[in-house]
C-alpha cells in the first residue's frame, strides 16, 4: 500500500468536519490554518488522521489519531505519529503528550508500543465517569 502524510490543507475543511465532529468546525478551520492536523492519505482519500492540541497553550498533545478499520495495522498511526515527531522536533519541542481512556486497551496497548510512558490518570472526565489515562513519550 502507498499512502501519504501531510498537514491538512483548508480545502480539507468539509471532509475533517465530517469525520471529526466532536470539535467545532471554527477550531477545526483555525487547526488547518495552524498546521495542527495531520492527514494520510490513499488516491486522494483520507484514511487517517491526527489532531494536535497545546496543554496550556504549550505542551502539544494529540487530541485525536483515528485510521480507518480496513487501514489498520499496516503502519498508518506510525507514520502519523512520526511525521508529528519530526516537526515538533524542529520546532525544539522534546516531549508529546496523548491519552487514551482508561476501558480503552488497543489504545493503550498502541500508545506503548509506539513508546509512550503512562504518566497519569484523570479519574470520572469522561462521559459515564470513565476515567482517562495520560502518556508521555519523549522525542
Amino acid at each position: 500500500m502507498t499512502f501519504t502524510v501531510r498537514f491538512g490543507r483548508m480545502n480539507d475543511l468539509e471532509d475533517i468536519a465530517s469525520e471529526d465532529q466532536s470539535v467545532l468546525k471554527n477550531i477545526l478551520n483555525w487547526k488547518l490554518q495552524n498546521q495542527e492536523i495531520l492527514l494520510a492519505e490513499e488516491n486522494n482519500e483520507i484514511i487517517g488522521y491526527l489532531r494536535i492540541e497545546y496543554l496550556w497553550s504549550k505542551y502539544p498533545y494529540i487530541g485525536l489519531i483515528i485510521v480507518r478499520p480496513e487501514y489498520r495495522k499496516q503502519g498508518i498511526g506510525k507514520t502519523l505519529l512520526e511525521y508529528l515527531e519530526d516537526h515538533l522536533r524542529k520546532q525544539g519541542i522534546k516531549t508529546l503528550y496523548s491519552s487514551s481512556q482508561v476501558n480503552e486497551a488497543e489504545p493503550q496497548k498502541w500508545h506503548r508500543h509506539m513508546g509512550f510512558k503512562e504518566c497519569g490518570i484523570i479519574n470520572g472526565i469522561n462521559p459515564g465517569d470513565i476515567g482517562e489515562v495520560f502518556f508521555l513519550k519523549s522525542i
